[in-house]
């Protein structure tokens, strides 16, 4: 008889599986087109004061959703578990099919009115939700998971230094929006021309820079780098929200630490997409090390 070895380890349980975010399920009450490249969809439903419950907790102004597109072809019928079907169509193999996010901010959420609005860049019929904002239609199904999101301008700070390019534009807008009416800073936007400017309630004393890009291609320019690396510094404690294209971050990255040696806890900075990159593909590289914007050997 071969005697049993003891020395082996114990079977570790495995992880209990994360849980699903609940999927909301709303639908378009009208677009608005805000500007040149940007539309609004406006978006209710019997769910929406479940999701404005959650979005009310977080108390942030860069709170996001992750939008699901399900491939037409499929012939389902709307609202469905999206997560479910990715995981059937998985199971017969089907990956061409599968049900895809995007990742967009919540722009506002008006409780009274009960309806939630997202803004979204339009770049013709380039990329996937872009194309399906700029046509919703009354009746059509919104279906997203969230929100996540972490930033909110804090009153203690002496002043404030938001950058971005249109993607961070609803981000950036809606802290504006919440600033204290004393609020003191920079704002630099970059989008494609004059024609893509929007009207911003922002306070006397936060001056708002709009960077054109005059028909160059989106993350191809380095108009917010010069700006910020540019700027007068402000003396006082500075809160700093800087997002959008994950190239154009970097060099920001390094302005803001290198540069002017602000400490992590002052700057709230991420990619919101990559130059060339498809989204999938931009979300799985935020693990490697291209993807990350604070590198683990970075000295800040």
């Amino acid at each position: 008889m071969i005697p049993q070895r003891t020395d082996q380890p114990s079977p570790q349980p495995e992880a209990p599986a994360r849980p699903r975010k609940p999927q909301t399920n709303l639908q378009v009450l009208r677009t608005e087109r805000l500007s040149g490249h940007m539309v609004r969809v406006v978006a209710g439903g019997p769910e929406f004061g479940a999701f404005a419950d959650r979005f009310a907790a977080k108390d942030a102004t860069d709170q996001y959703v992750k939008i699901w597109f399900v491939d037409p072809s499929l012939g389902v019928q709307l609202p469905v578990d999206a997560a479910a079907l990715k995981d059937d169509l998985l199971a017969q193999g089907r990956t061409e099919q599968l049900p895809t996010t995007r990742t967009y901010t919540v722009r506002r959420v008006d409780r009274a009115a009960g309806e939630v609005a997202i803004d979204f860049v339009v770049h013709g019929d380039e990329g996937l939700a872009g194309p399906w904002a700029a046509g919703a239609q009354p009746g059509d199904w919104l279906m997203f998971t969230g929100p996540g999101g972490a930033y909110a301008p804090d009153p203690a700070a002496d002043w404030h230094l938001l950058a971005g390019d249109d993607s961070a534009l609803p981000a950036i807008a809606a802290a504006i929006e919440a600033l204290a009416p004393d609020a003191a800073g920079h704002a630099f936007l970059e989008v494609d021309s004059a024609a893509d400017v929007l009207q911003l309630d922002a306070p006397a004393n936060l001056a708002v820079h709009w960077l054109f890009r005059e028909g160059a291609p989106a993350g191809t320019t380095t108009l917010l780098h010069d700006a910020v690396a540019g700027l007068d510094w402000p003396r006082g404690q500075v809160q700093a929200f800087v997002h959008g294209e994950r190239e154009m971050v970097k060099s920001l990255r390094d302005v803001l630490f290198k540069q002017h040696g602000l400490a992590r806890r002052q700057v709230s900075i991420s990619g919101y997409w990559a130059y060339g990159r498809a989204e999938d593909t931009f979300q799985a590289e935020k693990r490697t090390e291209i993807g990350k914007i604070i590198p683990d050997d970075y000295p800040v």
